[in-house]
């Protein structure tokens, strides 16, 4: 029976426990043959010492029967992994004895290392994977998952100690942007066992998953599915980085160029084709000798490529060849690429044509050192010539001189024919300058109609010969338009090293010296002379004391009378400003006026004038003596266009009847625009104010305005007065200037009377009043007053004049 039986038998006895009987199988298991088996105690066969025991439980009959797994020494002492079986059988009433079956556990053993060696494998691969793994059956229950899904999806702890796989795929959908697209998606792949997809996951912390998803398959057929997630977010930003990199590549302003070690091309850029002028198939494979040289170093390009193998990068500029057109300028920049090993990859190139950068930094440095205009070295560039001049002036003991050339009345070009005009005007004086010059001389334009003229080696006698050459064809006609015009100049000369060491210095002595031929009729020359900055010194001195004295008050005005010849009465006073200064003591109005006149200060003395007049005529008018105060206007007061607003607006505030007001205008201002003067005159004489002309006769003396103008008075000058009655062209003169008054029924009054002869010379001639030395000099208010009350007083036409003013009020 036991022979028929697949597995191993042993019949034991169960006193001895020896075996009584095998079969086969039994001694095929261990590797022994039947007989040898039969009588061998079964505990021999034992392999572990836990055998021992449970032969003793059997001997012993404490169990009948067991189920275990254990091993069996083989023949070759090799122990035999069994599944053994022991049971009690009695074959006869007071017989028992034990069957033991035995399985050969081998292959068994064997199979399931195989199977754990491969779930050991599966599990190391599935760890060690970079993706984050999910496996679910077909129900969608969870299998296995890896440590890195679970670090990918953030999953928690609690998770991961315990199995839940709704709460697992709860978290899952929480950390998706698109919770609702990720579910429906979901949803269609379980409902596709077969699909295979491949989708990207948007996470809330703003990683992005790449999610595949395949079908596991047993026997062919479909048991459960695996996903494999994938974190892309850094690989999409390389190739969001490569998408932008090749737009810039193709977009650039610059040409770019690609290389290999070899440095032959490999890619080039559309701007690259263009500037090379050639296509990108035949630039491909081409080397750089044949893009870049340099005419004047043939071996420049191999140098530089040994530079990038060298140091890894070159910088610098070129010539690019190109096939139709001229070679052209590059500025290339250069770089060598390298990979982890260090070893040389690519190489990459910048470059950009360098033609108007270069044209224009030409012009830049024409601007920088020449004049926009004339195109004539500026400031700068002179000033660099003339310190080299110095230096090798100081070594060599040489001279040199500076001109200072500024046009005459240049303003009254610009102002009539327009700046247009006079810069084409500007253009032709720097030329004819230029004719009068030598190869080593300088002509600069400081700005304006002022030019500089640095000669080297010339002493003063070439100074003046040069001097006179230009003033000579300046003087020469312009011709511009079909319209001829004439332009002087006037020449400041300054000589090194007697008048300056320096270019500034020199400057300032040639301008010095061009300044004071302005001042003495224009159209000539002048050399510098130290004593020249003395004056000028002392006339700025003298300008900022004049300004700090109206700010501190120290201006006066003191009162002349004028007296009538018949009667002697008191017709009226002229106001005189007087400056006492601390320092410079008491300043003639003789010296300060004409500075004021010339810095534009006198506007402001005049209104301070006016103002103080008519402050004063109030306080006599209010008093009950009331006296013309006459006070003189310069053109440029008088030029203002709102002066006659000024001299209303000051009459209106003070209340003062405007017949006790005279402005003395003189013949320059009646005769430089006579149209706006008449306007401005007669809008005078409607505010009621007298008006006379002072030093009549030293100007442009007209009858023609005598006529037009609202003139109720003339003032004979004292230059005329001071020769009665001796000088008979004096007496000629005075003569005709009170006859003709009086044919054109104006006043006269004689300035400068200081003799009782001269008072009867011109009493004789019907000569209306006089003021002078003789009757009285300027005095301050006070003083006046008192002389006022000491001489007869002509009220009655003035009492009127206030009356019939404050009647109007």
């Amino acid at each position: 029976m036991i022979e028929g039986l697949l597995e191993a038998v042993w019949l034991v006895d169960p006193i001895t426990l020896r075996i009584l009987a095998v079969n086969h199988a039994a001694a095929d298991l261990l590797g022994l043959a039947s007989e040898d088996l039969v009588g061998k105690p079964a505990i021999e066969l034992t392999a572990t010492p836990e055998d021992q025991f449970f032969w003793e439980d059997v001997a012993s009959g404490l169990i009948d029967s067991i189920h275990s797994e254990t091993l069996l020494r083989g023949a070759d002492g090799i122990a035999v992994p069994v599944e053994r079986r022991v049971s009690r059988v009695w074959p006869k009433v007071d017989r028992a004895l034990y069957v033991v079956g035995l399985r050969d556990l081998r292959l068994q053993r064997r199979a399931e290392d195989e199977l754990e060696r491969l779930v050991a494998e599966l599990r190391a691969t599935l760890e060690s994977t970079a993706d984050g793994i999910l496996v679910s059956d077909l129900n969608g229950d969870i299998r296995n998952y890896n440590r890195h899904f679970a670090a990918l999806w953030d999953v928690p702890e609690s998770l991961l100690l315990k199995r839940n796989d709704s709460a697992l795929y709860g978290h899952l959908a929480s950390r998706v942007l698109d919770r609702a697209g990720y579910e429906k998606r979901l949803h269609e792949i379980a409902e596709s066992p077969l699909l295979e997809t491949s989708d990207t996951l948007v996470l809330i912390s703003g990683h992005v998953l790449e999610r595949v998803s395949r079908p596991q398959f047993s026997r062919g057929q479909p048991v459960g599915r695996v996903f494999s997630f994938r974190d892309i977010t850094q690989r999409n930003d390389a190739e969001s980085r490569l998408r932008l990199a090749a737009k810039v590549f193709e977009s650039s302003q610059d040409a770019i160029f690609i290389t290999g070690p070899d440095f032959v091309i490999l890619a080039v850029n559309p701007v690259c084709e263009q500037l090379t002028d050639n296509s990108q198939a035949k630039l491909i494979g081409a080397s750089l000798q044949e893009l870049f040289h340099d005419p004047h170093d043939l071996e420049l390009i191999s140098r530089v490529q040994q530079t990038l193998t060298d140091e890894g990068c070159w910088r610098g500029q070129v010539s690019l060849k190109r096939k139709s057109c001229t070679d052209c300028a590059v500025q290339v920049s250069w770089a060598m690429l390298r990979d982890e090993q260090g070893e040389i990859t690519h190489t990459i190139g910048f470059f950009k044509d360098l033609t108007e950068e270069l044209a224009a930094r030409k012009r830049i440095e024409q601007l920088a050192y020449s004049d926009a205009l004339t195109g004539l070295p500026n400031r700068l560039l002179l000033s660099q010539r003339v310190d080299f001049a110095l230096r090798m002036a100081e070594r060599n003991g040489a001279e040199f001189g500076v001109f200072f050339i500024d046009l005459d009345r240049f303003k009254n070009i610009n102002d009539s024919m327009g700046h247009t005009f006079g810069d084409r005007v500007l253009i032709e004086v720097a030329e004819r300058i230029k004719r009068c010059l030598r190869d080593v001389d300088t002509l600069c334009r400081l700005g304006g109609d002022e030019f500089v003229i640095f000669l080297q080696e010339i002493d003063a006698h070439g100074a003046e010969v040069l001097a006179r050459r230009i003033l000579d064809i300046m003087g020469r006609p312009f011709q511009i338009d079909e319209l001829s015009f004439s332009v002087g100049c006037s020449i400041g000369v300054a000589l090194y090293p007697e008048d300056g060491r320096s270019l500034d210095e020199l400057i300032k002595c040639a301008d010095t010296a061009m300044y004071l031929v302005k001042e003495r009729g224009r159209g000539s020359f002048r050399f510098y002379q130290p004593q020249m900055n003395v004056d000028l010194l002392s006339r700025m001195k003298m300008d900022h004391a004049m300004r700090q004295a109206m700010e501190r008050g120290l201006f006066r005005l003191h009162y002349q009378p004028q007296i009538s010849l018949a009667n002697g009465q008191l017709l009226g006073a002229e106001a005189l400003i007087r400056w006492s200064d601390a320092e410079l003591g008491n300043v003639s109005p003789a010296l300060f006026i004409p500075l004021a006149e010339e810095s534009g200060f006198i506007i402001t003395i005049g209104n301070w004038v006016l103002e103080e007049a008519v402050r004063q005529a109030v306080l006599w008018q209010n008093g009950g003596t009331p006296v013309t105060v006459s006070i003189n206007v310069s053109a440029l007061q008088f030029q203002q266009s709102d002066f006659v607003e000024i001299v209303a607006g000051v009459l209106k505030a003070s209340g003062l009847a405007p017949q006790l007001l005279e402005l003395e205008l003189t013949e320059s201002i009646l005769v430089k625009d006579a149209h706006e003067a008449l306007g401005r005159l007669h809008a005078l004489a409607a505010l009621g104010v007298v008006m006379s002309i002072d030093d009549f006769g030293t100007g442009y003396s007209s009858l023609a305005y005598l006529k037009k103008f609202p003139i109720s008075k003339l003032k004979i000058d004292r230059s005329f007065v001071m020769g009665l009655p001796e000088d008979e062209s004096d007496r000629a003169i005075v003569s005709a200037t009170i006859g003709m008054a009086r044919g054109l029924k104006l006043k006269v009054v004689a300035e400068g009377v200081e003799t009782i002869a001269q008072r009867d010379y011109l009493a004789g001639l019907d000569c209306e009043s006089f003021q002078g030395y003789l009757c009285s000099p300027g005095l301050p208010a006070d003083e006046f007053e008192v002389l006022m009350a000491s001489l007869p007083h002509a009220l009655s036409d003035r009492r009127e004049a206030f009356v019939e003013h404050v009647g109007s009020q």
